[in-house]
């Protein structure tokens, strides 16, 4: 469905508007999507996105400060999202042995495991978007970067 027939609105100021507003809404439809394939797992996109990170980087361990450099969606208490994790045992946390006022973090091998079981269904997630060829998803992958300058 055209993005204005979904929200009932067929005028914008300009095509830029209609654009920002588009990327907004398409944006949270794919959180609702994203929500939806989370929820069973007791966890949301900002942990998923947290276990992500921490799995690009085993077996290395990582800050909090640099974690909060990458995170996509940087909202939210960071120190609260880890600990839900460390309570599920899906991230260790140790103090670092060199300066005891750093927290190192690292995914365990619970939390890999957890994301091995959710890996197929994000991977189904990310194929509900066969509306769009390869070179279509690069293009707008690009006209994205291009608009956040």
């Amino acid at each position: 469905m055209r993005f204005e027939e979904e929200i009932k609105q067929s005028s914008f100021k300009n095509s830029r508007e209609k654009a920002i507003i588009n990327v907004v809404f398409t944006g949270n439809w794919l959180r609702d999507r994203t929500d939806v394939v989370l929820k069973p797992y007791k966890i949301n996109e900002q942990h998923y996105n947290l276990l992500r990170i921490l799995r690009g980087r085993h077996p290395l361990t990582i800050c909090p400060s640099e974690i909060k450099e990458v995170l996509i969606n940087k909202r939210g208490d960071l120190t609260r999202l880890l600990d839900k994790l460390v309570a599920m045992g899906l991230v260790e946390r140790d103090v670092n042995p060199d300066n005891r006022r750093m927290i190192n973090l690292k995914i365990s091998e619970k939390g890999i495991d957890f994301l091995a079981q959710l890996d197929p269904e994000m991977e189904k997630l990310s194929r509900t978007n066969n509306a769009l060829t390869v070179e279509e998803s690069e293009q707008l992958s690009n006209l994205l970067d291009k608009m956040r300058g």
